[in-house]
């Protein structure tokens, strides 16, 4: 997935007082946060431990690391936090690999997005084995990039992946719509300084402050995102 952007994309936002919208990726555009949580207990089973539901609250929408190294505690499970990852997104891909249902909503806002030539791009904490495919799904024309969580030194909750979005776009943080469904994910847009919509998929979101909870994508389009930028600006 191209990692610059194209000169005539960037002049789009120009203008404009939102400059960019950037998007998480499971949970948010597509239905795979119970994916994660279906190879976490697959693969503990292999190992001879059973997860307990409430720790789905606790891993999701984290790095993988994270997600990792709290399963691997609370079970005691002998396997370290590098061989568990490769595990996980073994059984993540082999379940993608029968299809990636998409959140109601999701074909049509990335449409509206690139009908406007809105520069857009997809922010997760997945690995870049597991984006790559889910973006030949989603259709890689409704990206002008792409950040992986395996690919920064600070994934979510840290900022770092969404000022790093914002900067390959050529846009404020302060000018950008974020999309995001989990409460980790809110944290690293806000922390950036861009202005968030929260589509809960797991777990409740409060609205606070500038955030914005709605209960799906089928209440977001492009005027939408544009009120959460001209709303504090």
């Amino acid at each position: 997935m191209t990692s610059t952007v194209p000169t005539a994309i960037t002049r789009t936002a120009e203008g404009s007082a939102l400059q960019a919208v950037l998007l998480d990726m499971d949970g948010t555009l597509v239905d795979t946060e119970g994916f994660w949580w279906d190879a976490e207990r697959e693969a503990f089973a292999a190992l001879g431990h059973v997860l307990d539901e409430a720790w789905r609250d606790v891993v999701v929408g984290g790095p993988m690391t994270r997600s990792a190294a709290f399963l691997i505690e609370a079970t005691g499970a002998d396997i370290t936090v590098a061989e568990l990852t490769v595990l996980l997104n073994d059984h993540f891909e082999a379940r993608i690999s029968r299809g990636v249902p998409l959140m109601p909503g999701a074909a049509r806002l990335l449409a509206e997005l690139a009908a406007h030539r809105i520069p857009t791009a997809l922010v997760s904490a997945s690995h870049r084995r597991i984006i790559d495919k889910i973006v030949a799904s989603l259709g890689p024309e409704h990206f002008a990039l792409t950040v992986a969580g395996d690919e920064v030194a600070r994934t979510k909750p840290y900022p770092d992946p969404y000022l790093i979005a914002a900067r390959g776009l050529g846009a404020e943080p302060s000018r950008c719509a974020v999309v995001e469904d989990t409460a980790t994910g809110v944290a690293a847009a806000e922390a950036a300084g861009c202005r968030v919509v929260a589509v809960p998929s797991v777990a409740p979101i409060e609205a606070v402050d500038n955030r914005v909870v709605v209960g799906s994508l089928e209440e977001i389009d492009l005027a939408f995102l544009r009120t959460l930028v001209t709303r504090v600006n």
